[in-house]
């Protein structure tokens, strides 16, 4: 069993997700014990994942035991464990938040959700460029039958935007893989990192053409400037537990972007090494810069969630434009908590919603929360968490970042990253101020608050403080982390033996 561990985050959702789809018209209450079950199951598996790369070697699953670089192979090393363990706890408190009602308002939750789970863990997983792109378009089939949800004007019209952009995405994917593919004659991501130090000048201008394209594919699934108008609008329009889940989404271009631009495009890579850099830089800045203004604009509680998303994925990218270990590391602290605290606050924005009738999230008058006290905590550590007050995690993950900054990235990243706090910090407060001390009408809705409901939000809220109480171990596992992504020849030498010693 130990040796299937690899695959499990991909078949384990797989199977579960195929038996709902087959029983999509039984019992509801069998439904969501088995979509909470086998995520359940998949965080088990997550923490053993995260606790063999702990160790810091990196191993692999060749499928039909076709070895490297010929077969299909899942490659574990310590970041892809981090991003599985973060995505079944997301999916955790997202699923058991969907199963209070969300579920029902269409047909196949749980089965779409399970295949969404698949085609994340995969991409994190896959060690290949064509596999990459076949699990990226799995997560996003799932993905649009997720979003369109229970219907909606509001939600079919956001995901034909959705659908247009990320079908354009895929079909540049698949360009930039077949360039990829005609200059090195692999697919798999570790034989094209040793291939492309043997490469000639003559196919420089080819792989540059391919490592570009690969960028503008993964910085529109990232949501960098100008490619993310499509997420605002597609994430405030989506159910709750959809909204949520996508908050990894956007992580796993920022994944690509570490995985690919570090193990292909890295030290070995000559002329090629770091083509990402200065684009990543300066269009991550950008975006902190235009998300921080959408923050301020927002009127809406979703939206404003939607574009404080787009604040940490600018911070992020920044975090990757730095080009150090040591930034590395910061923004995979960053990362864990801002995907957790993201996630909990469009499920909070939803109970909120549900409270005020009419108005729903809208910041506008509306009916008095009946259960004002406790959602207003939640909303306070949800608040000071993802602005980067302290003592919570955002402090830290920021105070990384900045101190993570080279002199001459200084005077560049800290003005805008501040400023951004400041005004997710203004635009917060503004928001709190409207839905729990003013502009009451009404009387207080006599809808209770669901248990399940409520643990989703804490469980992800919670997040915040605990990694706090738990910075010291985490930090320490994200340096490693980022030390594994900085050494290539560490991953070449387990998947590629003969290799392993020139790399």
């Amino acid at each position: 069993m130990l040796q299937h561990l690899i695959v499990l985050p991909v078949v384990l959702p797989l199977v579960c997700g195929i038996l709902l789809l087959i029983s999509r018209h039984g019992s509801t209450s069998l439904k969501r014990v088995l979509g909470i079950g086998s995520t359940a199951l998949l965080l088990a598996v997550a923490i053993a994942l995260v606790d063999k790369a702990a160790s810091g070697e990196v191993s692999y699953y060749a499928l039909g035991d076709w070895q490297p670089p010929f077969g299909i192979v899942m490659v574990l090393d310590r970041l892809s464990a981090l991003m599985i363990l973060l995505t079944a706890v997301l999916a955790l408190g997202c699923v058991v938040f969907a199963s209070a009602g969300d579920d029902e308002q269409g047909s196949n939750f749980h089965g779409l959700f399970q295949l969404q789970l698949m085609g994340i863990n995969g991409a994190f997983l896959t060690g290949d460029l064509f596999n990459l792109f076949v699990f990226f378009e799995v997560l996003l089939l799932a993905s649009y039958a997720l979003l369109m949800h229970g219907g909606g004007k509001s939600r079919i019209q956001a995901g034909l935007h959705y659908v247009v952009l990320n079908l354009a995405g895929s079909a540049l994917f698949l360009i930039a893989v077949g360039v990829l593919y005609g200059a090195t004659g692999t697919l798999n991501m570790t034989h094209m990192a040793v291939r492309l130090s043997e490469l000639g000048p003559e196919s420089a201008g080819l792989v540059s053409a391919g490592a570009l394209l690969l960028l503008v594919v993964f910085g529109l699934k990232a949501a960098i400037l100008p490619l993310y108008f499509w997420l605002p609008k597609a994430y405030s329009s989506a159910p709750a537990p959809v909204a949520a889940l996508f908050a990894i989404m956007t992580k796993v271009g920022v994944y690509a972007i570490l995985r690919v631009y570090s193990l292909i495009f890295g030290d070995q890579a000559g002329p090629l090494a770091a083509i990402e850099q200065p684009w990543v830089w300066w269009l991550a800045l950008g975006t902190l810069a235009a998300s921080a203004v959408g923050v301020m604009a927002a009127r809406d509680l979703r939206l404003l969630v939607a574009y404080l998303v787009l604040v940490s994925v600018g911070t992020l990218l920044a975090g990757i434009g730095m080009q150090t270990p040591e930034a590395v590391s910061a923004l995979l602290f960053y990362l864990i908590h801002t995907t957790l605290v993201t996630g909990g606050l469009f499920l909070l924005a939803e109970l909120i919603g549900l409270q005020r009738g009419k108005a729903g999230t809208r910041l506008v008058k509306g009916r008095p929360l009946r259960n004002g006290g406790l959602l207003g905590i939640l909303f306070m550590i949800g608040a000071a968490a993802v602005a980067g007050l302290p003592p919570l995690s955002g402090a830290i993950g920021k105070a990384l970042l900045m101190a993570a900054a080279t002199p001459a990235q200084q005077p560049w990243l800290w003005p805008v990253l501040l400023i951004a706090g400041l005004f997710s910090l203004v635009a917060l407060s503004r928001a709190g101020s409207t839905l729990f001390w003013r502009s009451h009408d009404g009387e207080p809705s006599d809808r209770p608050l669901g248990r399940r409901q409520l643990f989703g939000v804490i469980w992800l809220l919670g997040a915040s403080p605990l990694l706090v109480l738990l910075a010291g171990p985490v930090s320490d596992y994200t340096q490693a982390t980022a030390e594994q992504l900085s050494t290539p020849a560490v991953q070449i030498r387990a998947l590629l033996p003969d290799a392993g010693g020139d790399a």
